[in-house]
């Protein structure tokens, strides 16, 4: 352990997710399918995949959803927006916040003028 490390540190990189293509998943399903019983396992073991995983992948085909079979939790990642961009939203919100704001007040500072002038109007009737 180098002195940089905290104590407890992982020193293993974190693993990467793996991806499969859409022609990959229709291969190895197929070739699950058309495996003997008693070979099916072999088959799992060799591409290191889980029964969850042909079972998913034959739901999308049989469902004609071929482009289902892309796995959105391993798709592109969101493109980022870039530094200006995200200025930008920030202050579209705040403007957004302080014209509700301002809405607000103004109706409070209405209702508070009508107030007063009735006030007044039962200040003078009283005289």
């Amino acid at each position: 352990m180098t002195s940089t490390e905290p104590a407890g540190s992982d020193p293993a990189p974190r693993p990467k997710r793996r991806t499969f293509t859409s022609k990959y998943k229709l291969r190895i399903v197929a070739e699950y399918d058309a495996a003997p019983r008693n070979e099916k396992d072999a088959v799992l073991c060799r591409e290191r995949l889980y029964h969850s995983h042909v079972k998913e992948w034959r739901t999308a085909r049989d469902a004609g959803a071929v482009e289902n079979l892309v796995d959105r939790r391993t798709g592109p990642a969101r493109t980022k927006k870039s530094a200006a961009e995200v200025e930008s939203e920030k202050l579209r919100q705040q403007v957004a916040r302080l014209e509700k704001d301002l809405a607000r007040n103004k109706a409070a500072l209405e209702v508070m003028g009508k107030a007063s002038a009735l006030l007044e109007m039962i200040s003078e009737s009283a005289d």
